[in-house]
């Protein structure tokens, strides 16, 4: 797999800095957006973690 791109939490480009706010919410929640191609994930929450879709890259979970 290739570095991301894009913050899977906001969406914003990787490359314009770091995203503190970012990393310290994604310890509780799920990824909202695809880290390859900036599209917003459908994401479910599970009770033991949660799962996401990218139309385009697939399944991620946890």
């Amino acid at each position: 797999m290739t570095a991301p791109l894009f913050c899977d939490r906001c969406g914003e480009p990787c490359t314009g800095g770091s995203h503190p706010a970012c990393t310290a919410a994604r310890e509780l929640e799920p990824p909202r957006y695809c880290a390859q191609c900036r599209r917003r994930m459908k994401v479910q929450v599970l009770p033991g973690g949660w799962s996401a879709q990218c139309v385009e890259h697939g399944v991620l979970s946890r």
